[in-house]
């Protein structure tokens, strides 16, 4: 492997902008630009190699609770269930938007901090595609409990870290020269939201990351030492994030363009259909020369032909998919994406879509939403009413509820 093909660029939010930091041989990382821009879009310069993005903790819902169960492979569904509840939703079709970080884990329950990134905007995300992406929060080493302030684009911004592991991150309205007290009102804010929730998070220390200000009004303000220097150098965090948020830009530009050459493709095929039909017309004209081919074609055809063309017309059928929108497989479940979001509580697990049969499986953690998402799929305002639904009652399992339903396209059988 060259060195340019193993070098690692990481884009951190800065003071006022964004910075570009370069990974060196030992390991460490060494900061290349001082964070003069503030649209990820505008960065230029960067390195060959590799691209890593933190994202600003103003650009993600932080949401710690208490699960009931230590069992890790429930964490993610919990963290679902723990946001549908604070009503924050990922864009379904804005990529990989949500992770779950365990704070700390017991045999029977674990603290959790569920992340949900808004979707990307325009001109927060650079001109060349990042490998990877994580939190700007978890980036920098803390030891201990402790709180950390430090700015971001101008504001500032906290985070509550727990034996060394992110808690919780907020951006804050403030943009003092130092901390004062609306910071502090806010920290203080976010401290009793955690304890209603049953998260008891007491501060050994108060770090306040800058190369100019001093602690403020956070001298003092929680019981605890507060110290003022450098914020520490950026790391990549153990374990990585899951995140990865998709240019949905770059999505519809790729679907326009598909439908363009799927046009294209019936144009040319209409094309043909038409000089078909063109020469066929001059040999309508001759009636008598019609059926005496036909008569000659008929005595002489192989039975093998036959076929062919039998298995050639159903081949041709199976282009319905193609050049009818209505019955695309990324249509229709787009249109079941839509009901389903209708039908709050509602968590799909797979959605198999053939051409004449749509089978859905999901589960919900009551009766109601699995009803109300029978109703929307025979909506005609979702475009789905033309399959005849199959909608037996749910079943009741030690989760919540579990359904499936079939549709199957009026007039046709299920192959």
């Amino acid at each position: 492997m060259s060195k340019k093909q193993s070098e690692l660029s990481l884009l951190v939010p800065g003071a006022r902008g964004w910075e570009i930091w370069q990974k060196e041989a030992d390991g460490g990382y060494v900061r290349v630009s001082e964070g003069e821009v503030a649209r990820a879009a505008d960065l230029g310069g960067l390195a060959g190699g590799q691209l890593a993005m933190l994202f600003p903790v103003r650009s993600f819902h932080a949401m710690p609770f208490r699960a009931s169960s230590g069992d890790e492979s429930l964490f993610e569904d919990l963290t679902a269930m723990h946001a549908e509840r604070l009503g924050v939703r990922a864009d379904p079709m804005g990529g990989q938007l949500s992770d779950t970080f365990a704070v700390s884990r017991e045999e029977e329950s674990a603290v959790l901090l569920g992340v949900v990134l808004k979707t990307p905007g325009e001109g927060e995300l650079p001109p060349r595609s990042p490998k990877e992406f994580d939190l700007s929060a978890r980036a920098f080493p803390v030891q201990g409990d402790a709180i950390a302030v430090w700015m971001e684009f101008g504001r500032w911004v906290f985070a509550f870290y727990q034996q060394g592991r992110l808690l919780y991150a907020q951006a804050t309205s403030s943009a003092a020269e130092s901390p004062d007290e609306s910071l502090v009102r806010e920290i203080r804010l976010a401290l009793g939201q955690l304890a209603i929730q049953g998260l008891s998070f007491k501060p050994a220390a108060v770090h306040v990351w800058s190369d100019a200000a001093t602690a403020g009004s956070l001298a003092g303000a929680f019981g605890v030492p507060a110290n003022a220097g450098p914020r520490p150098d950026p790391v990549l965090p153990e374990p990585r994030s899951k995140l990865l948020p998709a240019d949905v830009r770059a999505a519809r530009r790729e679907a326009r363009t598909r439908h363009q050459r799927l046009a294209a493709i019936a144009a040319v095929i209409l094309l043909y259909l038409g000089v078909g039909a063109w020469f066929g017309y001059g040999l309508w004209k001759d009636h008598s020369k019609i059926k005496k081919l036909t008569a000659q074609a008929e005595a002489i055809a192989p039975q093998a032909e036959i076929l062919a063309y039998a298995e050639h017309d159903a081949l041709w059928a199976e282009l319905t998919q193609v050049v009818e929108d209505s019955r695309a497989p990324v249509e229709v479940l787009k249109r079941v994406t839509d009901a389903a979001l209708r039908s709050p509580g509602v968590r799909m697990k797979t959605a198999e879509i053939t051409g004449t049969e749509i089978r859905l499986q999901g589960e919900a953690q009551q009766n109601q939403p699995i009803s109300q998402f029978s109703l929307n799929l025979t909506r005609p305002s979702f475009g789905l009413s033309q399959y005849k639904w199959e909608t037996p009652a749910p079943t009741n399992t030690a989760k919540g509820w579990d359904f499936i339903f079939v549709g199957t396209l009026a007039g046709e059988a299920t192959p």
